[in-house]
């Protein structure tokens, strides 16, 4: 299975954005997927999960509230729709994925830049 992230850019503060990660390769119902953030010198953080299976989501305090994860079964397509976003929501947006039952994500797309202007 490969990912493929993409839907970054510019943004003004204020603004939303929706991000896409486009999945290929053998079917992933047995994956959580995920989005994933870095800003600049600061460590990599998880913004939430979906099961692809169920739909089922989890958010992290950085996703709660103004983000929403979702996937589109038929495109094999995880999205990230981001909204009142803010100057430190800037950071390059990853995709991953990992088998229900593993403990860490060895899937990983190429990232996103986003940026948000104040």
């Amino acid at each position: 299975v490969q990912l493929q992230a993409s839907g970054g850019g510019l943004v003004q503060a204020g603004g939303s954005l929706r991000l896409s990660c486009a999945a290929s390769g053998r079917t992933q119902y047995r994956y959580i997927m995920a989005w994933f953030r870095q800003a600049p010198e600061k460590e990599r953080e998880l913004v939430g999960t979906i099961r692809w299976s169920a739909g089922m989501t989890f958010y992290t305090e950085i996703g709660k509230g103004r983000f929403t994860i979702s996937r589109d079964d038929a495109k094999k397509t995880m999205y990230l729709q981001m909204s009142s976003l803010k100057p430190e929501d800037t950071a390059v947006y990853y995709c991953a994925a990992k088998t229900v039952g593993d403990s860490t994500y060895d899937l990983w797309g190429q990232g996103t830049q986003v940026t948000v202007s104040s």
